[in-house]
């Protein structure tokens, strides 16, 4: 969908808060690393609350509102949301809340799959794909993408036919829009996973957290929309979007062909959201979309930002404008750094991003960088970085 223009009504929250703002922030992204670190990493956005959410928080507060989450007004929000926002005509029905996005992950993935059999997953991913599933006693087994960075479907069936073998279940977590490389989907692209997972008898499960957070030019097609999509559950949560993780909370979602697991689910011991959490996605996905529209006019700006600032001061990098999510990966092999670049970039220009290795096959030599902050910062942090790479 367009992304309207941004006005005086709705400003840019990224450049709300001064860096003087930012740092009495308690949080992991700004008390991690010393004062003098400009943190690019973890996927916090430095923005203010936005004002339905902040509202809803307080009058919570004032009226000691502190107890268990109860009702349907969160999967009625994003059932709302989600016909608004993307034409997907989908029922409150189909979900069932959970603690958060990882948890609901990882338990679809547990219910349908069994301790030593595989999910496979898409590198370079977010790393929690990895680590959280092993615990729990599944063997991950990669797709590596593309030198384009989306899916690399020979590679995903040479995936799917191995994880298979002997008849063995197992289930694909896809990641869409993509974390870290920015890539959002396409319906073609999806309908080919539906279309393969269905072939090899492989479960998909799919983390939709970064849906709302997509350009102009792109569209976030919805996995259960697709030929296919039926047999799938997919994870959504407003967190990511009105940066909410300190209030966590999310939704499962099943696919038609799947009610009856998804009603076990529901069913089974596992951990529901924080009431907290609750109420402040529910205000968002009700009364978020203005501040939401004016957050990607101000993410639009500094992804194409970036992509200027890497030309200027870091030429042999290389950067792909990212299609969703404010979270960035750039390539640094072309530069002249002879260790993992996150380490060099925290020792020598004092910015830390996210290694690349850490995400997985394909991450050696890369970084992953957050655009959700003032454009002051990116520019000094590029600036930075680039004299960086010509210390000795």
């Amino acid at each position: 969908m367009a992304v309207p223009a941004l006005d005086a009504i709705h400003p840019n929250p990224l450049t709300e808060l001064t860096l003087a703002d930012l740092r009495r922030r308690t949080s992991a992204k700004w008390r991690k690393y010393d004062p003098d670190v400009l943190p690019l990493w973890v996927a916090e956005m430095d923005v203010p609350l936005a004002a339905p959410i902040r509202a809803e928080l307080e009058r919570a507060i004032a009226d000691g509102d502190m107890g268990y989450a109860a009702g349907a007004a969160y999967t009625e929000a994003l059932a709302d949301f989600a016909a608004r926002r993307w034409g997907w005509d989908v029922s409150p029905g189909q979900m069932t809340t959970v603690t958060d996005v990882i948890t609901g992950y990882v338990d679809v993935l547990c219910m349908l799959t069994e301790p030593g059999e595989h999910i496979i997953v898409n590198s370079p991913v977010y790393p929690p794909f990895y680590s959280y599933l092993r615990v729990a006693g599944r063997e991950i087994t990669e797709a590596p993408l593309g030198e384009d960075l989306r899916i690399d479907f020979a590679a995903l069936e040479e995936a799917f036919a191995s994880a298979t073998t002997g008849g063995r279940s197992a289930g694909y977590l896809l990641c869409s829009p993509h974390n870290p490389t920015g890539v959002a989907h396409t319906r073609t692209e999806l309908e080919r996973v539906a279309a393969l997972a269905d072939q090899y008898g492989v479960r998909v499960v799919v983390d939709e957290i970064h849906a709302p957070l997509v350009y102009e030019g792109h569209e976030f097609v919805p996995y259960l929309s697709v030929d296919g999509g039926e047999n799938g559950f997919v994870l959504h949560a407003a967190s990511k979007t009105w940066n909410l993780a300190g209030i966590p909370a999310a939704i499962v979602i099943g696919g038609a062909a799947v009610q009856k697991e998804l009603a076990a689910y529901a069913g089974s011991t596992h951990h529901g959201p924080t009431h907290f959490g609750v109420l402040a996605q529910t205000a968002a996905y009700r009364e978020g979309e203005p501040w939401l529209d004016a957050l990607l006019v101000g993410l639009d700006h500094n992804r194409r930002l970036l992509g200027t600032l890497i030309d200027e001061h870091l030429a042999g990098a290389v950067y792909r404008l990212p299609e969703a999510t404010y979270l960035t990966w750039i390539d640094c092999r072309g530069l002249e750094i002879d260790r993992d670049p996150s380490a060099h970039f925290l020792q020598h220009a004092r910015v830390v991003l996210n290694s690349g290795p850490t995400f997985g096959t394909g991450g050696e030599g890369h970084v992953r960088l957050n655009i959700a902050t003032h454009p002051e910062i990116i520019t000094e942090a590029v600036r930075r970085m680039g004299a960086s790479t010509h210390q000795g």
